[in-house]
């Protein structure tokens, strides 16, 4: 195999072989959903996924992994600071990132494992590390012995004495060390919890993926991957953990994602740029936002601006005009042989630690060649050049028409053998109130419904898939009182037989 892929561990770029012939098995760190998933998290995540695409192409069997993180101290204070059940908060989020995720045209995990679903798996490995003295029960918890693996920092590059300047133990921690950290929490009154030997609590962060990552994969996974944000504390805590308990190395591969940055900063609520995934998603074309991320290489930070965006929507419809053309040629006897070179420097950026930026580039080389191309007869072959190439990037090569606003949506629930298609305006993100999930959640009690997460948009079809389940139950009280609460916010509800079609301000 001719593919080459930079190895965080070892700093270079190294041939790629599975450690299983013909089988690639990826390991990608999943989001917490404790709040709206970002662009961030969007660029990681398709990054991962051209990986996976480019690997079947090269005729691999791809097993991809990529766990949630269900349960942790900020979904846990959001659901306190909320009054709303910690679950809600999770499915809210999490039900809002993959409707994202399908947008950017990102294809499905092969297995999506949840802290919650593997605590027994988890419960395991710690008692396995504590049984050979890499970790030690305390008052609050378990926490793993740094010092008792003498690797730590090798993936990072950081120093265990350089570590612990300026390292402390926080108040209500009875770690022995300032660098050790928790595999297992007691839970305080009136957190979530599981049983264990040493106390009913839940999960630290990093066992969990050392646990599930075993249970799916085994050891050596052939690609650990996430952001760069991930390599510490995350990755390299899992190598240590890991590495304790199985012969060495937990992954052959080590790859991470770089970082995004908005108008030169780094995305944040307190510098008033964070702007959530799904309503970035609603402004720009999500197939442009990936052309964007395509057209820089993955390890390199990357600048989102709307400048930058306006540039990759233009050169999308460029690529895709050019594919239309190609496409509708007239056929000719030429082999195609002139399109041989393009495809050849395409899978040879591919090859060389999947350059994205290069591939992308000879698609423009190609495209404006297009009619030279198409006049020495090689339309044919250049059409499918285009669609092998842009299918492998997640882009679709057909040329679409740019509509603002789509004249509808549809969602359709069922319930019981009777199912709903909730009709909904194509403008409705613009035209609802900004205040419209905080009014919603005050006039429907979160038992009824919960909302987070959502856009305002799926807000309003889930209150009305609520009003049709409290129809259904024959609880009409709370019906009328889904309906005097979506008239509040200027929105009207026709009812027909298996469907329901709602607008603003009328």
């Amino acid at each position: 195999m001719s593919l080459r892929l930079y190895n965080t561990r070892t700093r270079s770029v190294e041939p790629f072989e599975p450690h299983e012939p013909g089988h690639a098995r990826i390991y990608v760190c999943g989001l917490t959903p404790s709040a709206e998933a970002h662009l961030g998290h969007a660029r990681s995540f398709m990054f991962f996924d051209v990986l996976r695409r480019y690997l079947t192409h090269l005729g691999l069997r791809v097993t991809y992994v990529q766990n949630v993180t269900d349960i942790d101290d900020r979904s846990i204070a959001a659901a306190k600071g909320t009054n709303t059940p910690w679950t809600a908060i999770v499915e809210g989020y999490y039900a809002s990132f993959k409707r994202s995720m399908s947008r950017l045209g990102v294809l499905e995990p092969d297995h999506e494992p949840r802290a919650t679903a593997y605590i027994a798996e988890i419960v395991e490995t710690i008692a396995a590390l504590v049984e050979r003295g890499h970790a030690y029960a305390v008052e609050d918890g378990v926490y793993f012995a740094v010092r008792s693996f003498p690797r730590y920092g090798a993936l990072s590059g950081r120093n265990v004495e350089e570590l612990l300047i300026g390292a402390r133990i926080a108040a209500g921690e009875n770690k022995h060390d300032p660098l050790d950290f928790a595999l297992w929490k007691i839970a305080k009154p009136d957190e979530p919890s599981w049983p264990s030997p040493w106390g009913a609590g839940r999960p630290g962060w990093h066992i969990e993926c050392s646990a599930m990552s075993h249970a799916l994969l085994g050891e050596p996974l052939d690609i650990h991957g996430g952001g760069f944000d991930l390599i510490f504390p995350h990755h390299e805590n899992e190598i240590a953990q890991t590495e304790s308990l199985v012969p060495p190395p937990m992954a052959n591969v080590w790859m991470h994602g770089g970082l995004l940055q908005f108008d030169g900063k780094k995305m944040s609520k307190s510098l008033g740029n964070f702007e959530p995934l799904a309503t970035l998603l609603d402004r720009h074309d999500p197939q442009a936002i990936r052309l964007l991320f395509l057209q820089a290489g993955y390890r390199k930070p990357l600048n989102f601006t709307e400048e930058s965006i306006a540039g990759a929507t233009t050169g999308l419809r460029r690529l895709q005009a050019a594919y239309d053309a190609f496409r509708t040629a007239p056929a000719a006897g030429s082999s195609g042989g002139d399109v041989e070179s393009f495809r050849t420097r395409f899978f040879g950026a591919l090859d060389d630690d999947l350059n994205t930026s290069g591939a992308v580039s000879v698609l423009f080389d190609l495209a404006n060649d297009a009619a030279q191309a198409i006049e020495r007869g090689a339309g044919s072959a250049a059409s499918a050049f285009f669609h092998e190439a842009l299918s492998i990037l997640g882009i679709s090569p057909s040329q679409r028409k740019i509509v603002e606003v789509a004249q509808t949506t549809t969602r359709t629930f069922t319930d019981g053998g009777e199912s709903l298609t909730v009709v909904a305006p194509g403008d409705a993100e613009a035209r609802l109130p900004a205040d419209t999930l905080d009014r919603l959640r005050a006039a429907i009690p979160a038992e009824h419904l919960h909302l987070n997460g959502q856009t305002k948009a799926d807000a309003v079809s889930d209150v009305v898939k609520a009003r049709w389940l409290a129809k259904r139950r024959r609880d009409f009280a709370l019906a009328d009182a889904m309906r005097e609460a979506l008239g509040a916010i200027g929105v009207t509800v026709t009812d027909r037989k298996g469907e329901a079609s709602w607008i603003v301000g009328a």
